[in-house]
């Protein structure tokens, strides 16, 4: 694996380099869809505030959720100050909630927005996967014999045994998913349309892979994970059927 590139003095984590690229792609992914709907907003502004706070409520939902509901732990200055420990279910639902409250500002669709939002999500979360297998920060399954299994030895969460790479299971995952709300965007159906089918897809793909991950159980017998992706499939699954009796000329 590689942690990092050594250049000189200066060492550049993996990680940070390809979250950096994530947001890069996930605005550009934003702002075409934002062109192509003609709406009237400021994207850059808007990815901007949607970045920042993404970063916020990840280490936010981390230090909550998994350091002092899930381990037991008191937060310590490095969990919350440090770049590491950085929960995408956090940074989505801070991302969610400033399109949220930036729709309701301007008087624009939320569902649109979160229809152009989606796509990006998917891809982001894909390169950041791609930065947890580069890294090897942990974030890969159980032990496995099976020829895609690999081992971390030089990883931020060093491993010698064979193990699942999960990170690559679920960048491929993503980029699927965004293939596909890619193609199902361009035919324009109603406001929300996008936005369910990402939180359902999403939510099934990580429900799924976690069974062969190393979390711990967190309700139920299911993990953290698994329990937030259930959430959001209901949810998608809610917003769906409402957008399937929603006129697609519907703005609001």
């Amino acid at each position: 694996m590689i942690p990092y590139i050594q250049i000189g003095p200066l060492r550049l984590y993996t990680y940070g380099l390809m979250l950096a690229w994530g947001l890069w792609q996930g605005y550009y992914v934003f702002h075409k869809e934002v062109q192509r709907r003609k709406l009237p907003i400021d994207d850059t502004a808007l990815m901007l505030a949607i970045a920042i706070a993404g970063v916020v409520g990840a280490k936010l939902y981390h230090v909550i959720v998994t350091v002092v509901l899930t381990e037991h732990q008191t937060p310590s200055w490095h969990s919350v100050f440090s770049l590491a420990g950085l929960a995408w279910n956090g940074g989505l639902i801070a991302g969610f909630a400033v399109l949220a409250i930036y729709a309701y500002s301007k008087r624009i669709s939320i569902w649109l927005l979160l229809d152009c939002a989606s796509p990006a999500a998917a891809i982001g979360y894909g390169f950041g996967r791609l930065g947890c297998f580069l890294a090897g920060d942990g974030d890969y399954g159980k032990p496995t014999d099976l020829p895609l299994g690999m081992s971390f030895p030089r990883g931020l969460v060093p491993t010698t045994q064979r193990v699942h790479p999960t990170p690559l299971y679920e960048l491929l995952g993503a980029v699927f998913l965004f293939w596909l709300l890619m193609r199902i965007a361009r035919r324009n159906p109603g406001p929300g349309t996008v936005f369910a089918i990402y939180l359902i897809l999403s939510g099934v793909f990580r429900f799924a892979v976690e069974f062969i991950r190393i979390n711990p159980p967190f309700l139920f017998g299911l993990t953290e994970a698994q329990v937030i992706s259930l959430g959001a499939i209901v949810v998608g699954v809610a917003v769906g059927w409402r957008g399937a009796f929603r006129p697609v000329s519907q703005a609001t």
